[in-house]
């Protein structure tokens, strides 16, 4: 669970490097591709451009190089030929890169032409219960405090938080101890320390928090057919604070805001 100051530098560089990934993908997403296009062009970039690999692929018995959740889609949503982005959707493309045996893991909710207010109003609060998640990270703090941070913002703007799925230790493994839930109460849980790497990815719901997973086993919905949305990092507890190993380039001001 607590990772060395080597082993954390070796997590930055997979994070450095996927998010690169989503700078390229910030190019590449348009009206008209099939999520399986965007799939491909992913594997493409991280094995060939990056010499990395692709850690989602694989695991679990998945065969493709990320999730991408459009819509209603709440998460784990499978690309497909068939599967085509269309105008005024939202899509969340949620990617793992592994890189010297390293693993960081990010998402993030794209906005596909021109999209209804309502549904960027659900973007943009769930990226800022992402952040209010994150600002709350550092030693001495809970796991109880980041899920309280996140909920508090998310039902003030009058949606639900999924429940079902949470954040993750992570590190050689894709999935680690501890688990982050993204609701909770403040001061309960498990105490942070200094060294521990983990995710944080709320999903936002703009009707009822319940879910149902459809019939290929993998695809997560919302029950009442309204949308969900999405974000997601890899944070490091450092000394003093959190360091956000997948920051994207656009994000820097953030870390200071």
């Amino acid at each position: 669970m607590i990772k060395s100051p080597a082993e954390i530098e070796l997590m930055a560089e997979s994070g450095r490097l996927l998010a690169s990934v989503f700078s390229y993908l910030d190019q590449q997403v348009r009206a008209g591709q099939a999520t399986m296009q965007v799939n491909d062009l992913v594997e493409h970039f991280i094995v060939h451009e990056l010499g990395a690999r692709p850690a989602s692929k694989g695991q679990y018995g998945y065969g493709f190089v990320l999730n991408c959740s459009r819509n209603e889609v709440v998460c784990h949503g499978v690309p497909s030929t068939g599967d085509v982005l269309k105008d005024g959707d939202i899509v969340n493309f949620d990617i793992t890169l592994e890189k010297n045996g390293y693993i960081a893991d990010s998402s993030k909710t794209y906005l596909i032409g021109n999209v209804a207010p309502a549904a960027k109003r659900l973007v943009q609060t769930t990226y800022e219960a992402l952040w209010k998640g994150i600002r709350v990270v550092r030693p001495g703090a809970r796991l109880g405090d980041i899920g309280h941070a996140i909920e508090r913002h998310a039902k003030r703007a009058g949606y639900s938080i999924v429940r079902d799925y949470c954040g993750h230790g992570i590190g050689q493994e894709m999935h680690e101890e501890p688990q982050v839930l993204h609701f909770g109460r403040a001061g309960t849980g498990l105490t942070l320390r200094e060294g521990m790497t983990f995710t944080i990815e709320p999903m936002l719901n703009q009707g009822r928090r319940s879910v149902r997973t459809e019939a290929d086993g993998w695809t997560v919905v919302t029950t009442d057919g309204k949308l969900s949305a999405q974000f997601e990092h890899t944070v490091a507890v450092t000394r003093d604070g959190v360091r956000v190993l997948t920051l994207r380039p656009e994000e820097r001001s953030l870390v200071s805001a």
